[in-house]
């Protein structure tokens, strides 16, 4: 039996990748902006639980408009990056 190691340098089609190319983004978990959004989060329910003013549906429709906004910069982020899988290079 024979095995052949994967080059990562090789497309299936073998053409060298160019390295120059920008990547995708980071992972979400990696970036500041998910650490904020984490802090923001807590802050939020800490201060519905601190506040009497502050009821629990309106907490919880903070956190969900934060989450939605979340998820909008990272959509936004992921728009601008490149997708080495469909690039046109190839």
């Amino acid at each position: 039996m024979s095995s052949t190691a994967v080059n990562p340098d090789r497309t299936e089609r073998g053409h060298v990748r160019d390295r120059s190319v920008v990547e995708e983004t980071k992972a979400s978990f990696k970036t500041t902006e998910f650490l904020a959004y984490l802090a923001t989060i807590a802050g939020v329910l800490i201060a519905s639980a601190v506040d009497d003013t502050i009821d629990a549906r309106l907490a919880w429709i903070l956190v969900t408009a934060l989450g939605i906004g979340y998820m909008l910069s990272r959509g936004l982020a992921k728009s601008g990056s490149v997708n080495r899988d469909y690039s046109d290079s190839m």
